[in-house]
């Protein structure tokens, strides 16, 4: 598959001093790797960004720091909550000539018949598969036609999908990835959504007045009767 390249810095600012890095717009990063000494290294949140959306935890990179190179793949980034900005990267360094594992995600293609004539609605159980292959030959995803699923419950299975050259697939063969499910109308949904609502404010209700009683007795105060009208 295509190699992408990154250019990088080696870091000497650590620990709570790398806010500072990232008010600046770069992000903290290490390489990792077996056999391997970890290095700290820092690039531009962009660049980073930019070819995350491109090659996601699959697609092998070559980080470049000063002269050298470094093949790697994305293995964990932590991101503000709030601008879900990159705010650190671990690289994982790896020998091209060894297997490595990772998640691939499994792409539906084509339109589910089930849908095509309202029948049922297609459901993804599984949006990835770990699967074992070298470096340069993990796909950035599978792809598997769900054109042939026309009835309630017709599925698609790990064991169904078809692996790439050199892509062995680990997770468990008889696991769903898809399925047809029956249809739910959007009156239905919100019938539904409409009598858990009173049910729960019946049930608050309920509660209420007997957590009101509960304290009466407890206090000893008789209830109070209604007043008469004077004639």
């Amino acid at each position: 598959m295509k190699r992408e390249e990154l250019k990088a810095d080696k870091r000497s600012v650590t620990g709570k001093k790398v806010k500072q890095l990232r008010r600046e717009g770069i992000t903290p990063a290490n390489i990792y790797g077996k056999a391997f000494e970890s290095i700290s290294i820092q690039l531009p949140v962009k660049d980073f960004e930019a070819m995350y959306s491109k090659v996601r935890e699959t697609g092998l990179i070559d980080i470049v720091v000063g002269k050298d190179t470094y093949p790697v793949l994305i293995h964990n980034v932590q991101r503000n909550p709030i601008s879900r900005d990159a705010v650190h990267v671990d690289f994982y360094k790896v020998n091209l000539k060894e297997k490595v594992k990772t998640s691939i995600p499994v792409v539906a293609i084509d339109d589910a018949e089930a849908e095509k004539q309202k029948v049922g609605a297609l459901m993804q159980s599984l949006n990835e598969v770990e699967v074992e292959a070298l470096p340069t030959e993990l796909p950035e995803n599978i792809e598997v036609s769900v054109a042939h699923l026309a009835a309630i419950d017709d599925h698609i299975l790990v064991s169904d999908l078809k692996s790439p050259t050199g892509v062995e697939i680990l997770t468990a063969p008889d696991s769903t990835v898809f399925r047809i499910a029956e249809l739910v109308s959007q009156e239905a949904e919100e019938l539904e959504a409409e009598e858990t609502a009173e049910a729960e404010a019946a049930a608050e209700e309920s509660g209420a007045a007997s957590q009101e009683g509960e304290k009466k007795e407890e206090s000893g105060e008789e209830p109070k009767e209604e007043s008469k009208p004077q004639e």
